[in-house]
């Protein structure tokens, strides 16, 4: 199939243009600035696209990223520490962002001929983001079946969606993806911080995978108390 990858340039997009690039024809990278306050993944997922010798699409809608409000990812928010499955991390959920941004992928997927748009949403995302669910998803596909009709027919794939974070670590180490060429900080800042929800999961996943995670954390044990490891 032919496949555009929704890549925000961290460890799950990341892993998931990497077995694209693997098993199907890739179609490009497409990538979205809505002026989040962690903005330097997209340099990572330009980087994934050089790396896999595609096409990086970088979609600017930071004007409707402006109008998100409440998000400690786009406002002046603290980005909370801890695990994702605490409340808390509700904070990070951006209204409506990954259906904005599917809206947009289709459409450039049916104008380029590619009949498949991918994205890593994947189990753990679940209890803090409503657009990550399998209910989302598949709703999502039968609502641009229709949008689509008569012009194109375009799979969603979605091949994480019910497994973990940690499943998702051990294929990209058997992929050989370097996962120093990711990043997934939500605070952004020059090295990863090790106790935002999402360097907690990311920490707490190469550990359940039995893996090496090569990431530089500003606090690399955090996510021992946040796990309760």
């Amino acid at each position: 199939m032919k496949t555009l990858v929704i890549c925000s340039g961290g460890m799950d997009s990341v892993t998931l243009a990497h077995r694209i690039a693997q098993d199907h024809e890739l179609a490009g990278l497409i990538s979205f600035d809505y002026g989040q306050r962690h903005r330097k993944e997209l340099d990572f997922a330009a980087l994934c696209a050089e790396e896999l010798g595609t096409e990086h699409i970088l979609m600017d809608i930071s004007n409707i990223g402006r109008q998100l409000t409440g998000s400690a990812l786009t406002d002046d928010v603290d980005v909370p520490d801890g695990h994702y499955a605490e409340d808390t991390m509700k904070i990070t959920v951006v209204p409506n962002r990954n259906a904005i941004m599917l809206a947009i992928a289709y459409g450039i997927a049916a104008s380029r001929g590619a009949d498949t748009v991918a994205t890593a949403v994947h189990g753990g995302d679940h209890f803090i983001y409503p657009d990550c669910r399998p209910a989302f998803t598949s709703s999502f596909q039968t609502m641009q079946r229709y949008a689509l009709d008569g012009y194109a027919e375009i799979d969603l794939f979605t091949p994480y969606v019910s497994i973990s974070k940690a499943d998702i670590a051990a294929e990209g180490l058997r992929l050989g993806v370097d996962y120093r060429k990711t990043w997934s900080c939500y605070k952004g800042g020059d090295t990863h911080c090790g106790r935002c929800g999402t360097c907690v999961e990311r920490r707490e996943a190469f550990h359940l995978a039995g893996g090496i995670d090569p990431t530089d954390y500003a606090d690399a044990d955090f996510w021992k108390v946040a796990c309760n490891v």
